[in-house]
């Protein structure tokens, strides 16, 4: 049996995925960060071995022309800045210091102090040490150079380390934060998934416990009416319920005609809406739209952009329909005189959560655009609104051609 991968299956795939790129990555940062560390490694130590044997031809040369001995003064010895180095005779004295304290570094006590002597110390315990001769013939007269590695090559060796801890730190917190933000969200569409359900029932429910009522006071006078009344409410209840049962799983789509669809929706809205609410619907009798449809979703789809306009317009206005088709698509205008909205939450309206209203919980636009982008593969958007003048939303769906 091929059985097609669980969207919580995907979502762990992702996971270690970017797990593993975050890996490579890492991985790819401390090879090249060693590569360069090693290379400048090198470099410094050629420029101490150039300084070495710039020091040695100043100290054993007496006939040095002046343009030479500038050469090697200024362009090598005073040329490096930044690795620290210490100079010591055969004897083990401390003769010279370089890039330690500028303000001491010629003064003869700081040379034989305490700090100088760990430092020369830590130096000699790393090895990094060049030994020279002033005169070849002569092993006794020698000087050691020590150095140590300079700031700059310290920060290369360790940025890697300090990075990865930034970016580790960086993916936790925004892990957390997102968390918290993905719980709020779910919190906000369970307490709005609930308050639908609460606001979808009350209507049926309401009814079917003033029928009962009636039928309490004079069991014996029940109308063929009132049984067709309380068929039509078990109906809605059966109705919403099927609408729920399709959040979160595939629903069945067959041919239908939105023109009907539609129409029914609006009828249905109409007989339960006040009087001051003028409805509209403008269809053209030339053609027959037909699109893949799941109808109880749709007309859920309908009757909750309808709510919404009845809304905005605090009761009172007109709700205009317009439907339209072109060669491929079929085109939904659904239009109200409300209070509108402002531009940059012609998106932010469909998300969960997001409402207007004192009471709301912002979850009739977020499921409606669920149903059509998820379950019906079109679209749907703010085509146009302008504050305390109206809004237009759009639907777009795919037509069926014969």
């Amino acid at each position: 049996m091929n059985l097609k991968p669980s969207i919580y299956d995907r979502k762990k795939r992702w996971k270690i995925w970017l797990f593993v790129v975050a890996i490579a990555i890492g991985i790819f940062t401390l090879l090249y960060t060693d590569f360069m560390v090693k290379q400048l490694s090198r470099e410094e130590r050629n420029k101490m071995q150039q300084w070495a044997d710039a020091y040695r031809l100043i100290s054993s040369s007496e006939d040095l022309n002046s343009e030479t001995l500038n050469y090697l003064v200024n362009n090598v010895i005073r040329a490096n800045k930044t690795i620290p180095v210490i100079l010591v005779d055969e004897k083990g004295n401390i003769n010279s210091v370089l890039n330690f304290d500028t303000l001491k570094d010629a003064d003869p006590k700081f040379l034989q102090s305490d700090f100088m002597m760990k430092q020369l110390q830590s130096m000699q315990n790393s090895n990094d040490s060049i030994k020279f001769y002033f005169d070849p013939s002569d092993s006794t007269r020698y000087n050691v150079l020590y150095y140590k590695e300079s700031v700059i090559l310290k920060q290369l060796r360790y940025y890697p380390i300090v990075q990865l801890g930034i970016i580790s730190l960086f993916l936790l917190v925004s892990y957390l934060a997102f968390s918290a933000s993905r719980r709020s969200e779910q919190n906000k569409v369970w307490l709005g998934m609930s308050k639908e359900t609460a606001h979808q029932l009350g209507t049926p429910i309401s009814s079917l416990m003033a029928w009962m009522e009636i039928i309490k006071s004079d069991p014996k006078e029940i109308e063929t009416s009132l049984i067709e009344e309380m068929e039509k409410d078990l109906q809605r209840l059966n109705l919403v319920t099927e609408r729920f049962s399709k959040i979160g799983s595939e629903p069945l789509l067959k041919e239908a005609s939105v023109n009907h669809v539609v129409k029914n929706a609006l009828d249905y809205m109409q007989k339960r809406s006040s009087k001051k609410i003028n409805f509209i619907l403008n269809i053209d009798n030339s053609f027959e739209a037909v699109c893949m449809l799941n109808i109880p979703l749709f007309e859920w789809v309908i009757e909750n952009l309808t709510k919404n306009a009845i809304d905005a317009m605090n009761g009172e206005g007109t709700i205009k329909c317009i439907i339209t088709e072109s060669n491929r698509h079929v085109t939904i205008d659904f239009s109200d005189t409300g209070k509108g909205v402002k531009a940059n939450q012609f998106k932010t309206i469909f998300n969960p959560g997001f409402t207007t209203k004192r009471r709301g919980w912002g979850m009739g636009l977020s499921l409606v655009k669920r149903i059509i982008e998820a379950y019906h593969k079109g679209r749907i958007y703010v085509r146009q609104s302008e504050v305390n003048k109206g809004t237009t939303i759009r639907i777009e769906l795919k037509k069926i051609t014969s």
